[in-house]
């Protein structure tokens, strides 16, 4: 065969070509030296922190869900280490990819900018790179095919293969196939064979009896020294043989097996299957020794819950609206200028020379006086002479008013805690505190309170905190136009930007109409209501009564839940129910906290009377312990509105002006609410001192701004429904079509006949439903001539005498 020398020239010439075009492009994309380093130190600071990414993301991924495609959004924060950044690629890889095998990526970037960086050849790196990837793709589809109720595990990836492999394979198949490529992973990678696993097996039990042995001829030479000593007593010999050095052992005895390694100092010396021979001159006396060792206790096995929070997590009761967004500090205006309190060093002299010459007009001296300057008013601390009687200026007030030419002071004679008398003289230039201050406060930001309220400042200008879970019941007093709406607004803001819709509901009652009105926009957020209530917000004073008596029933429900949870309080009760120790399908839920809201309590007083002030008073003695908390306001302090029963289930009372000294009493049992000037300046009690407050201002533009901002996201179905009232006008003899009858009605019936007893809360108990279908089901009945008319608390007539008789009544129907 004959070859064409153009053809070899051609190929010649063709291979030449090739072979410069690759060296050129090596050349094109090979790094220099200071390259390398730089991209071998970006890839290994970036493998470091996606380690720690993924590491914050197993900790925090829940709550860090909802940033996860806002990341343009600067208002929102992550709990990931590396903000952001940490939660974008830790879902992308971790939550969308490879689940927990992802850190193999995180080890492998790492590892190639090390190698980079110190200028390590990198032809290791391919085995790392192509073993790495292979296990990390075989962890994911484990850590699918083990864990797929969690999405944390095998990601997307590992689920996705996991399923694809189990609808061709199916589940026995798909094990073997996993099994089957760790076991050829073991061969090629780790050199693991059949005969170097029988060979460690035989050189491991070779040991055990070399060692045992050992062991053994050691202690028969030990005994027969012992023989040819002097006599030596039997305590002494085997005090001997238990204090043997280290060194006078033989080396073999050092390397014991895995059994033995756990054992004590003493049984190493003594194995079990030996006897211990001591002989003495006068006789030879076998002592055998037997080691016995203690089983370690049993762990107790692992419980439901305890199961279900390790596979699951805790019960998350924000989960449905996981990307809520609380309402941000902008929606709030501003009103301080210059963020701090002006003090007018003249106007504070006058008033110190004014209050010292009337004092000594009366021949009393002061010897020290000192000034707090707050946003209305001013406290001035003095120490009288001794030998001065304090009653004597506390009856001064009036005559200190008159030289100040002052609106109104307060006198405290003593101030509690200190040896000072206080005189409270307001500022003629008074400032605002604005609602925005007192929310942006560390005090309220970290307030470890279940309820936090920020009212205002006190008159050192500190901001004022109050829990409303502890008080446990708030009323609000004062005379018109004095500040009992703005207070109001600020209490539920401050609830607003405290707490998750998941976390309170408020059931607002406005006879007014206008003052609550705003707060409509957030009805499936934060509301509750009535199931057939048109609006959230009642304005219909005798819907109210309805109101009161659903939430006795929620009451009486939430204590009969917390009676079969074995706990005392709802919020040892959320925490057991959101560890999933309390089972759903047994009628258990997430309680969240419940506010009542009274705008106008004398309004209701005159229209309603007791049907009101009874379940008030029930609500304030009892609803402390499962969530549900009053406030009550009024224009009307007098003994008829604000009687004996509800002051003495309201120990926290709020008191801004009124107009009289017996007003000032009824509300605060003590005077002085008719000596404040108005315009939210207040008196805070809570059964003990009083403080005096100037209440945060939030305007009527701020609460339509807030209420829009929270309006605007994403909502329940519905707002909260309460339980529904049955009244004493329930179960009338309207018929009701046949067609229309629950399912459970033949059931129900069977029921009430057999226990001659024809009460809602048996069908509850037996047919396990709710209030609202047994109380339908109870009115069909009547409907149906089963049971007679409602009685009051006495339980319905039963009218049919067995169970013939209704199979009979129904038949013929």
């Amino acid at each position: 065969m004959h070859t064409n020398p153009s053809s070899l020239m051609a190929q010649k010439k063709k291979k030449t070509t090739t072979t410069t075009k690759t060296k050129s492009l090596r050349e094109r994309f090979s790094l220099s030296k200071k390259q390398r380093v730089i991209l071998g130190l970006f890839l290994l600071f970036l493998g470091l922190a996606m380690l720690l990414a993924f590491v914050s993301f197993l900790l925090d991924w829940k709550s860090d869900q909802s940033i996860v495609g806002h990341i343009e959004n600067r208002d929102l924060e992550a709990k990931n280490w590396f903000s952001k950044f940490g939660v974008e690629i830790s879902h992308f890889f971790v939550y969308q990819g490879f689940g927990v095998a992802s850190f193999y990526l995180a080890v492998l970037t790492f590892l190639t900018g090390f190698y980079l960086f110190l200028g390590i050849s990198l032809q290791k790196l391919k085995s790392f790179w192509f073993w790495g990837t292979s296990m990390m793709l075989w962890l994911s589809v484990v850590f699918g095919f083990l864990g797929e109720e969690n999405p944390i595990l095998g990601g997307v990836v590992g689920y996705e293969m996991n399923d694809f492999l189990q609808d061709y394979l199916g589940f026995a198949g798909t094990l073997f196939l996993l099994l089957f490529l760790v076991i050829v992973y073991m061969i090629i990678r780790l050199n693991v064979t059949p005969d170097k696993l029988g060979n460690y097996i035989k050189r491991t039990k070779k040991e055990i009896k070399t060692d045992l042995n050992t062991v053994s001829t050691t202690t028969n030479a030990e005994s027969e020294n012992v023989q040819t000593s002097e006599k030596p007593t039997e305590e002494e010999l085997i005090a001997e043989f238990l204090n043997v050095k280290e060194e006078e052992k033989p080396q073999e005895e050092i390397t014991l097996n895995a059994k033995e390694s756990t054992f004590s100092e003493e049984q190493k010396i003594f194995p079990t299957s030996e006897k211990i021979i001591i002989k003495n001159d006068d006789d030879v006396t076998d002592v055998a020794m037997e080691v016995e060792t203690v089983k370690e206790e049993e762990e107790a096995p692992e419980t439901l819950s305890e199961k279900l929070v390790k596979d699951f997590g805790e019960f998350d009761p924000t989960l449905e609206l996981s990307n809520y967004r609380f309402p941000t500090i902008d929606l709030l205006k501003d009103y301080t200028e210059g963020g701090s309190i002006t003090i007018d060093q003249k106007e504070l002299e006058e008033n110190k020379d004014n209050i010292v010459n009337t004092l000594k007009n009366y021949k009393i001296d002061i010897a020290q006086i000192k000034a707090t300057v707050g946003p209305t008013v001013t406290l001035y601390e003095i120490v009288p002479a001794a030998g001065i009687r304090i009653s004597k200026i506390k009856n001064l007030e009036d005559d200190i008013a008159l030289s100040l030419s002052a609106l109104g002071i307060r006198i405290i004679a003593p101030i509690p805690g200190k040896g000072t008398i206080g005189i409270e003289v307001p500022n003629k230039k008074a400032n605002i505190v604005s609602m925005r201050s007192v929310v942006a406060s560390s005090k309220f930001q970290k307030a470890e309170m279940e309820l936090p309220i920020a009212m205002g400042k006190t008159i050192s200008n500190e901001t004022y905190v109050i829990d409303l879970a502890k008080m446990p019941h708030l009323l609000m007093a004062g005379a018109t136009g004095q500040g009992k709406s703005v207070g109001l607004n600020a209490i539920l803001t401050s609830l607003l930007y405290a707490k998750h819709p998941a976390e309170v509901k408020f059931v607002l009652v406005d006879p007014k109409k206008v003052e609550l009105t705003l707060f409509n926009k957030i009805e499936r957020h934060y509301l509750a209501k009535l199931p057939d209530a048109e609006e959230a917000i009642i304005t219909d004073n005798t819907k109210v009564i309805n109101t009161l008596n659903s939430l006795c029933i929620e009451m009486d429900q939430r204590y009969d839940l917390l009676k079969n949870a074995m706990v005392r309080n709802i919020k040892e009760y959320n925490q057991k129910f959101k560890a999933r120790k309390l089972n759903p399908e047994e009628g258990h839920r997430f309680l969240p906290y419940i506010v009542l809201v009274v705008d106008e309590f004398a309004d209701l007083i005159m229209t309603a009377g007791k049907e009101v002030e009874t379940p008030i008073a029930r609500l304030a003695q009892l609803a402390r312990a499962i969530g549900i908390h009053l406030i009550i306001a009024t224009q009307r302090p007098s003994v008829n509105v604000i009687t004996g029963m509800i002051k003495a289930n309201f120990p926290a009372r709020i008191a801004f002006r009124v107009t009289s000294k017996i007003d000032s009493r009824t509300i605060l049992d003590a005077g002085g609410a008719e000596q404040l000037i108005g315009r939210g300046d207040m008196l805070y009690t809570q059964g003990n001192n009083l403080t005096r407050l100037q209440c945060a201002f939030v305007d009527t533009p701020e609460v339509e701004k807030i209420t829009e901002y929270i309006g605007s996201q994403k909502a329940y179905p519905d707002a909260l429904l309460l339980p529904e009232y049955v009244g004493e006008e329930s179960g009338t003899g309207v018929d009701i079509d046949i067609s229309e009858r629950d399912k459970l009605f033949k059931d129900a019936a069977e029921i009430i006949v057999t226990a001659q007893q024809g009460s809602a809360s048996l069908l509850q108990r037996k047919l396990k439903l709710g209030y609202n279908r047994a109380g339908r089901i109870i009115d069909q009945l009547e409907a149906a001539g089963i049971v007679g008319p409602f009685e009051g608390s006495k339980a319905r007539q039963v009218l049919v005498p067995d169970l013939i008789a209704l199979e009979e009544l129904l038949n013929n129907e």
